[in-house]
């Protein structure tokens, strides 16, 4: 009886933890985002400003269901459809559309049949399937090279795919503008047959875009150089308001004869935040090397995921293929771009000409999309989240679509007050 009491005896919270298979797993760092949102979550004052979370907010600070959306919804809803699996690949008409949307309905490879196309999770997803698929298949380089700074999340993507991660110069902080010398400088040193990724529009976090000379000149030293041009495209429509000069980048690209892979989302451009709607392509020589390049991307998808939802998939083929509602999806976005411009105005206006704030500011104009790379310090940021209640991410990235009429005002005069030494 005495052994068995001892057997039976329970272990103490201290020993079970000693035992545990995962007693030596160390904590990860916080999500810097994350970590914003929580702070300002736990933030009492009236007052406080969210200016770290990637999401359209609209005029007054909330979260914006677009009207083409809803009428979307109500379309597939009408349509009584089932809750079949979709193919490994997706929706077809879907992935048909995006296509089309990013390359153009004339883009030689698409009109070709050469366009290999999954629908992915998002853009994360497309950029993990991309990453995987090169690391599998692109012939001798497995480097590919980010813009210094980049979103976030691009490092561990390709690192978990498998890929070298290295950078380009991108951001000038003298200027706080494109480093564009840089840029070209550190391309033509990249290896050849090195891949490089590429914000095709609205570039996360800085907002700095080149121009379409720019572009051309890019174009140009991918091709001398032999380079594989990966673009990221997050924001099509959603930078100027117009989808097709969104695409000036890839659609040039194409047009000069690269081949190129391509991460679409509509996350932001359809505000199908939770739905996880995105595509991946590549473009390809013709139809059978399509076939191929289809087989394998399979083959890369079918033991991550299996295959993808199909709610929101269904919502952005109905408006990608309705004529009405394309055209009221389009004047939405433009109307959600026009409203971050006009933010971007105000904020200009009043730090440069209302409060004579120090510094040069031109850059909150030139800078396109939804981020603004304001220039702040470290020191600024955690003064301005300690004292004014206004929060964003360390490095000085604000989020424009948290700015609205109701607000735009405090976070100026305290913007002021914490370069001018005064919070």
């Amino acid at each position: 009886m005495l052994s068995l009491a001892r057997r039976s005896a329970p272990v103490s919270s201290t020993a079970y933890r000693a035992l545990s298979v995962w007693s030596a797993v160390p904590a990860g760092p916080p999500d810097p985002i994350l970590g914003v949102s929580e702070a300002f979550k736990a933030d009492k004052d009236p007052r406080k400003i969210n200016l770290g979370v990637g999401a359209y907010r609209d005029e007054h600070g909330k979260p914006y269901v677009l009207t083409s959306v809803k009428k979307a919804e109500e379309l597939v809803a009408s349509s009584d459809p089932d809750k079949e699996y979709l193919p490994i690949t997706g929706h077809a008409g879907f992935t048909k559309n995006a296509a089309k949307l990013a390359y153009g309905a004339n883009s030689i490879p698409l009109t070709q049949g050469a366009v290999a196309v999954t629908q992915s999770i998002s853009g994360t997803g497309a950029l993990r399937i991309g990453g995987a698929f090169l690391a599998r298949h692109y012939p001798n380089a497995k480097t590919i090279y980010l813009p210094t700074p980049s979103w976030g999340n691009h490092t561990p993507i390709f690192r978990d795919s498998g890929l070298e991660v290295r950078g380009y110069r991108y951001f000038n902080k003298e200027t706080v503008g494109l480093d564009f010398e840089g840029l070209k400088a550190d391309l033509l040193a990249a290896p050849e047959q090195s891949i490089v990724l590429l914000h095709a529009c609205a570039h996360n976090p800085t907002g700095i875009d080149p121009t379409h000379e720019q572009w051309q000149e890019i174009s140009n030293i991918v091709k001398e150089k032999n380079l594989f041009p990966f673009f990221d495209m997050a924001y099509q429509g959603f930078a100027t308001g117009s989808i097709s000069n969104d695409a000036f980048a890839v659609r040039h690209f194409v047009a000069e004869g690269h081949q190129v892979a391509l991460a679409q989302s509509f996350a932001k451009n359809m505000g199908l935040y939770g739905e996880r709607v995105g595509a991946f392509s590549l473009t390809t020589a013709d139809p059978e090397e399509k076939a191929r390049v289809d087989s394998q991307l399979k083959i890369v998808i079918r033991p991550m995921y299996s295959n993808p939802p199909l709610h929101g998939a269904r919502i952005a083929n109905a408006i990608l293929s309705n004529e009405a509602l394309y055209g009221e999806w389009e004047t939405e976005v433009k109307s959600m771009a026009d409203r971050i411009i006009s933010m971007r105005e105000k904020l200009y206006n009043m730090l440069t000409h209302d409060l004579k704030t120090p510094g040069e500011w031109g850059h909150i104009k030139s800078q396109i999309g939804m981020f603004s790379f304001t220039g702040l310090t470290p020191a600024h940021t955690q003064a301005l989240a300690e004292k004014a209640h206004v929060y964003m991410t360390r490095d000085g990235r604000i989020s424009m679509a948290g700015l609205n009429s109701g607000n735009i005002e405090h976070f100026a005069t305290s913007v002021d007050s914490a370069v001018k030494g005064n919070l």
